[in-house]
């Protein structure tokens, strides 16, 4: 069988992620793409207030269990958009781990800072500031396959540059050089 493909987006809360994964479904027409996203599991979790450290240990297997449900689902055939924010290096690295790394595109998803508080504040679903606290997290790895910037761009202008770009990904990619600087840093 052969392993779906996975479109990677990562940026901060805001960035346009969701919005630019929306319009890939509706414009890839080589295969069938499923939106996978970070929030869609954080959203299944119980509702009941939990202590800081409960909170934290549930976010954590929340993240490892996003990771592995891409891994699995790419691994049987199907092609993917995913969505996350890898605000925390254990994030990159795990994935690193999971993911197959020449089945991944990595998408970067920038946006200036006050448009990213102006979505935010718009938004009213986002705790306020949490897009500034991710900023210089999110990208602090440096490599990606493709860049967009949602402050420049519309998500479809975004979505067609990375129609246009998956055929021609890159060899090797940027989780297959990712995972070597990170197995050499490790």
């Amino acid at each position: 069988m052969t392993p779906g493909r996975i479109i990677f987006l990562n940026g901060t809360s805001s960035s346009g992620k969701s919005s630019i994964a929306r319009e890939l479904l509706d414009i890839l027409d080589d295969g069938v793409f499923f939106h996978l996203s970070v929030d869609d599991f954080n959203s299944m979790r119980t509702r009941r207030e939990l202590a800081p450290r409960e909170f934290d240990a549930a976010l954590r297997r929340t993240r490892l269990g996003f990771h592995r449900s891409v891994a699995a689902m790419a691994e049987v055939g199907n092609d993917l958009v995913v969505d996350h924010v890898l605000s925390e290096p254990w994030r990159l690295a795990d994935c690193l781990t999971v993911l197959r790394p020449e089945d991944v595109l990595f998408v970067g998803v920038h946006c200036p800072r006050a448009e990213l508080e102006r979505r935010e504040r718009a938004r009213g679903d986002r705790e306020p500031g949490l897009a500034a606290q991710q900023y210089d997290l999110v990208h602090r790895h440096g490599d990606y396959d493709l860049e967009c910037d949602t402050g420049t761009a519309s998500p479809h202008e975004c979505a067609e540059r990375i129609k246009a770009f998956l055929p021609h990904r890159p060899s090797p990619t940027a989780f297959s050089r990712l995972r070597v600087r990170y197995s050499a840093e490790g």
